[in-house]
């Protein structure tokens, strides 16, 4: 399952540059962006310097191992992912071909690397998760409904990173006087039986996950939520602009600039061990004032005033 054997680094802006970098995506999306276009800032042109390999796997296991294998078949000259299945399954493709790992969760949990400041081996990226993020979360959700009492966590089981934030998830709950419910979507047709599960359940808010197979569902989500009028807390400010009620997380977008930043470096002719797993310092925390009036939720004005962003 060994990767073929990484080409040298590409230097860009030389006029001795004798090829073209190639950088392979698993499922492509709209998140890309600000990753090409940071690329672009860093002089990199589609075509004359950079080439982009595209594979699809929609989140499935399966599918991003075969999307992976496809792209060290090529070969390409780094891989890029978003989220932990997908960085698993490129490790687990090959052990040769730098890794950089975008907005995954605990990276040490899920088995990619042995350390944050040298993360060893070929992977190294960046993690949505910071200190306290979780308990900060629950906090929020106290902040904003002070009699909720029954939390929904929605994830991934197939999600290394989803499991350990269940983990934590259950060992803070307490401190907040929550009861927490599991609420578990391994593929998009699990969602129908999760939806069933809320409406006879009906928990007092729900908290989802940036797993990438959960948000190609995402708006199914916001939806039903919106609909069966419950208060929803999303990790990534997109779910917010597209009609969730709240999100505490780091930037998206940066996470990805951040990737493409990593990218160049290694084509440079840095080795991914070296680079250390960056953790977000700074969180953002988004309301949509128009979803709580839609669900019939006041949220308190101190909230309010401490919203990086409000969506009226």
């Amino acid at each position: 399952m060994g990767g073929a054997a990484v080409a040298p680094a590409f230097a860009v802006r030389t006029e001795a540059a004798a090829r073209i970098a190639r950088v392979g995506i698993i499922d492509d999306s709209a998140n890309w962006e600000p990753f090409r276009r940071q690329l672009r800032e860093l002089n990199y042109v589609e075509g004359q310097n950079i080439a982009f390999e595209y594979r699809r796997a929609e989140g499935a296991p399966d599918r991003l191992f075969a999307a992976a294998n496809e792209l060290v078949r090529i070969p390409v000259d780094v891989i890029a992912v978003y989220g932990t299945p997908a960085a698993q399954a490129a490790k687990q493709a090959t052990k040769d071909i730098p890794i950089v790992a975008i907005s995954i969760g605990d990276p040490i949990a899920a088995g990619l690397v042995s350390g944050f400041g040298r993360p060893g081996g070929n992977i190294t990226g960046n993690t949505i998760l910071g200190t306290d993020v979780v308990t900060k979360r629950l906090q929020i959700l106290k902040d904003a409904i002070p009699s909720v009492s029954r939390v929904a966590f929605l994830w991934n089981p197939d999600n290394a990173s989803s499991r350990a934030i269940l983990q934590e998830l259950l060992k803070a709950a307490p401190l907040f006087h929550l009861t927490l419910i599991s609420l578990e979507a391994r593929t998009a047709d699990d969602f129908n039986s999760v939806f069933a599960q809320m409406s006879s359940d009906r928990p007092d808010a729900v908290l989802t996950t940036n797993d990438p197979l959960h948000q190609t569902q995402i708006g199914k989500v916001i939806d039903f939520l919106s609909k069966s009028r419950i208060p929803g807390l999303f990790q990534i400010r997109q779910n917010v602009a597209d009609g969730g009620l709240m999100s505490y997380g780091a930037s998206f977008s940066d996470l990805f600039r951040r990737g493409a930043l990593y990218v160049d470096k290694i084509l440079r002719g840095t080795k991914p061990g070296d680079l250390p797993i960056e953790q977000p310092l700074t969180f953002q925390l988004v309301i949509n004032l128009k979803t709580a009036k839609t669900i019939g939720l006041a949220i308190p004005q101190t909230l309010i005033a401490r919203a990086d962003e409000v969506i009226e």
